[in-house]
Order: structure tokens, then sequence, then C-alpha cells
């Protein structure tokens, strides 16, 4: 099983990224193939190690940076995210991971790869903790402009996933929106609501932001830019609630008397909603696996994404994914 993995995307690289994979192929028993400058990226393997390591590097002389527009998509053809993508496509890769920009990963892997047959855009689905179990919230960042029908396409792909990974039949469908009424929302989450009703998918209605980790389904739809900003205010809240927590129990005596009582079970939480664990969100929608990690992965990240993408090959989820959206009636 082979990976190819951007070693140039993500704030921090390419270190951090080279330092995830060397710890990837040690323990995943995965070989990895790390696409970037080969100067750049075989200097910062020397830092780990790395000797007999199932690592191989690919050339690709071009770097795509977080900020960097279409123009740079169009004219680094050479890239690492490009160079990754072609190896997925020409099947030397079975899955592709970048923690890079992911306007421009989503852009590129949808060109290289392909979208599959009866999507029209690629819809990031990331499975999120909740009171209950686990949602899947698609999309959190990769079609931040949408029609109506992409919503529901989400849906049918959201469905795919939930009964092929977790095993839940008939997932139940929501859609985010600014309130539980179906008479709330803007003139695109409305006129979903509508096509979501008479879609045939197990559809509950609308939810909004405060009920994304109760677990009220198992599915909850929203375009990219709505989920992305619902995704970035909940990593910010949990990480501010934390650096408060921390600051007031250190204050205290008794705090951090009671501290030493609940740290077990304080690590059991922050390992359930610590972005680094989950690794990345899968690009569903694109003829290939793709993974798409946070910009500021740090290397327990990156080995997670690598697993995350392990997983789904193993599970044969693209193929599944594949043949049950042939299945599926077009509610389109």
């Amino acid at each position: 099983m082979r990976i190819a993995v951007d070693a140039m995307g993500g704030d921090y690289a390419p270190r951090t990224v080279v330092e995830g994979a060397v710890e990837a192929a040690a323990e995943l028993g995965v070989d990895i193939l790390l696409v970037g400058p080969e100067r750049q990226v075989k200097q910062e393997l020397g830092r780990f190690k790395s000797e007999g390591a199932r690592i191989a590097l690919v050339e690709a002389p071009d770097t795509i940076g977080m900020g960097e527009g279409l123009f740079s998509l169009r004219k680094k053809v050479r890239s690492s995210i490009h160079i990754g993508a072609e190896l997925v496509k020409s099947k030397e890769a079975q899955a592709f991971v970048s923690m890079g920009n992911t306007a421009a990963v989503t852009y590129i892997s949808k060109k290289i790869l392909g979208s599959l047959p009866g999507i029209e855009k690629p819809g990031l689905a990331l499975l999120i903790p909740t009171l209950k179990d686990s949602s899947l919230l698609i999309d959190v960042g990769a079609s931040a402009n949408c029609q109506p029908h992409h919503l529901v396409q989400f849906a049918v792909m959201g469905q795919v996933f939930m009964e092929t990974t977790l095993g839940r039949k008939n997932p139940t469908v929501a859609l985010m929106s600014i309130g539980e009424e179906s008479t709330k929302g803007n003139e695109l989450i409305l006129k979903a609501h509508e096509l979501l009703r008479e879609s045939g998918l197990n559809f509950i209605g609308n939810v909004e932001g405060k009920d994304i980790y109760r677990g009220v389904a198992d599915i909850i739809v929203s375009d990219g830019f709505t989920g992305n900003v619902a995704l970035k205010v909940s990593e910010g809240v949990v990480e501010t609630m934390l650096t408060m927590a921390k600051y007031e129990i250190t204050r205290n005596f008794l705090a951090r008397i009671g501290l030493l009582f609940l740290k077990h079970h304080l690590k059991k939480i922050y390992k359930k909603i610590d972005y680094s664990e989950y690794g990345g969100a899968h690009l569903l929608g694109v003829n290939g696996i793709c993974i798409i990690g946070h910009g500021r992965s740090n290397a327990r990240a990156v080995k997670n994404a690598i697993k995350l993408g392990k997983e789904i090959i193993e599970q044969g989820l693209q193929e599944k994914i594949q043949e049950n959206l042939a299945l599926l009636k077009q509610a389109w």
C-alpha cells in the first residue's frame, strides 16, 4: 500500500509533514511517497530516524502556498499537489494526503482525478465527536459556492459513507440553518430543504449550529463556506476554553489538587476533540482518495491523516461509494 504525501503542505511544512510521515511509515506499515523538492525534503529526512523507513522521494519543484490563488494553481503545474494527485491517477499511490491549501487541493484533485458520476462538486466530509457518538459534517470547506442540488449530492455521499464505514443503515440527514423551522434560512437553504424533503433520504429537517455536537443527526449538510466557519469557530472555542481552564486551575491550590483526580478523564475528553486525532477530512466526490488536513497540523495530525487514508483504502470505501451512488435514486 502506497500513500502519497504532500511534503510542502501546511504552515509548518516540510518539517512536521516529514516527521509525521516517518512516524506513519514506522507504525502503520505503509509505503510513503513524499512529494516535494527532493533536496529540501531529503534534508528534513536527515533530522529524523528514517533509516530503513519505507519512504521514497518524488520530485516536485513547485510549491503552492497557503494563500495563493487560482493563477498559481494553473501556473505551477509541477507543484507537490499536482504531482500527488497524478500519482493517485496513475495508480502509483492509492491515496493522497495534503495539509496544504484546501482550495488548491480541491481544485487540482478534481481537475486531475475527475468527479464521480452524478457529482458536480466535491465535499469535505469530517467525522466529528458528539454526545451520542459521532456525526458526519459535509462540507467543511471544499465548495464554498453551492446550489441547492449540490447539498443533496453531499447528503447522498454522506449516506453512502455512513452506511459503508459505520454500518448505520438509513442514516438521518439534517440541514444546517439559522433555525429549526423550515421557513428559516437564505434562498439556498430554503430550496435545499425542499429538495432534501423530496429526495427519499432520511431527512429530519434543519439544525442550528448549537446542535452540531449534540448528535441529533448522523449527517449534517452544509455549503463549504458555512461548514468551514462552524468548524473553525468550534475549534477556537475549545482552545480558548482549555486555555482559560488551565489559567484558572494554576491560580488555585485546591483546583490543582482536583486536577490530579480529573487528569485522566480530562485527557480522554481532550483526545476526542483534538483535531490532530482525526488527522484530516475525506474529499468525497472525486475519483480517487484524497485526505485534506488542517493547515497548522503537527506531526501527530499528519500521521493520523495518513492513517485515515490507510483505513479508507482497506475498507474499499471509494469503490463502495461509486457502486452505491449508481444504485441510489437520482435525487437532483
